[in-house]
């Protein structure tokens, strides 16, 4: 590809978005902003609550406080280039700002992806072995923990972004997306890219195979533990303190599985609506998982609820 073909790194790129279905364009913006004002509430009450109530000052509650500060900052990573994108006729995004978002993006769902399992591994102390939790469980043990599932996923998404960023971009940089996803922006490179998928497979091995083996083995001693509790309101009791925490992990993963798991069409009409199906799997992906978190912790989680209601008697808010 000759040199007069690449893209100047200060013109940009183009985000296509759903310019290609303009009357969902104004739907999806309602239906998005509602669900990222219900985030930034959801999650912003769950983060005070866990902050207020000293009943909630322990290394689970810590994990959510991160989880929900998380959410809060994957959906606004994406979420406003989204909702501007539904109202604007040109979709271009510079090239700065592509990094930036590709960045925080990855960086979050990394993050993620560890912050589950150091999650899982809490639960599996405190019923494996309850009587070692405040040791093994420790402030000087989970500050730490936590601290290293940021530092991964922001050392991995600079790995990744860097990568793809360094690379010439050739053609009309129209990105088939709403953001600066890392797959579409690759299809525009004009150079090999091996390097850039053999990073991201090591990548997905890293923060999606080892922490959901991990989580899966966590899991596994933590059903053997509660299975030989002798009581049902004692296997009842048990279960209901790792519940929420489960719940949240099926979700986050088996949309993944669901997204990346499911057989491409070879028909061309097909393809075309494929193609619309798995930006709007990919849109719903983004703001989906953020918003349930909170509900979900929430609705399974007797202690969040007592001081939600502490709270709002108190007149906190």
């Amino acid at each position: 590809m000759v040199r007069s073909n690449e893209t100047s790194p200060m013109m940009g790129f183009i985000l296509l978005g759903l310019s290609a279905h303009p009357k969902l364009e104004k739907t999806f913006f309602v239906l998005i902003l509602l669900m990222y004002l219900v985030i930034l509430l959801g999650n912003g009450v769950l983060i005070l609550v866990t902050i207020l109530d000293s009943h909630l000052h322990t290394p689970m509650y810590f994990f959510l406080r991160n989880l929900s500060f998380l959410d809060i900052c994957y959906t606004t990573s994406s979420v406003p280039l989204i909702l501007d994108s539904f109202l604007t006729p040109r979709k271009t995004i510079l090239f700065s700002a592509c990094a930036v978002q590709m960045f925080l993006s990855f960086a979050m769902g990394a993050t993620e992806c560890v912050l589950l399992s150091m999650m899982a591994f809490d639960r599996y102390v405190a019923i494996c072995n309850p009587l070692r939790y405040p040791v093994v469980m420790s402030k000087a043990v989970y500050v730490p923990m936590a601290a290293g599932s940021w530092a991964a996923g922001s050392i991995t998404a600079t790995v990744q972004t860097s990568l793809a960023m360094r690379l010439p971009f050739c053609g009309d940089n129209v990105i088939n997306h709403f953001t600066c996803e890392i797959l579409a922006v690759l299809k525009l490179a004009c150079a090999d890219i091996s390097i850039n998928v053999i990073s991201m497979g090591v990548a997905n091995v890293i923060f999606l195979g080892v922490p959901v083996l991990f989580i899966s083995f966590s899991y596994v001693f933590i059903l053997a533990t509660i299975l030989r509790i002798p009581s049902a309101e004692g296997r009842k009791k048990a279960f209901s303190t790792c519940s929420a925490h489960l719940t949240v992990v099926i979700v986050f993963y088996g949309t993944i599985l669901f997204m990346y798991g499911k057989p491409k069409s070879k028909d061309p009409l097909g393809a075309d609506k494929q193609d619309l199906a798995d930006k709007l799997i990919s849109l719903f992906y983004g703001v989906v998982t953020p918003m349930l978190n909170p509900i979900i912790y929430s609705l399974r989680n007797k202690d969040v609820k007592a001081a939600v209601r502490n709270l709002v008697s108190q007149k906190h808010f």
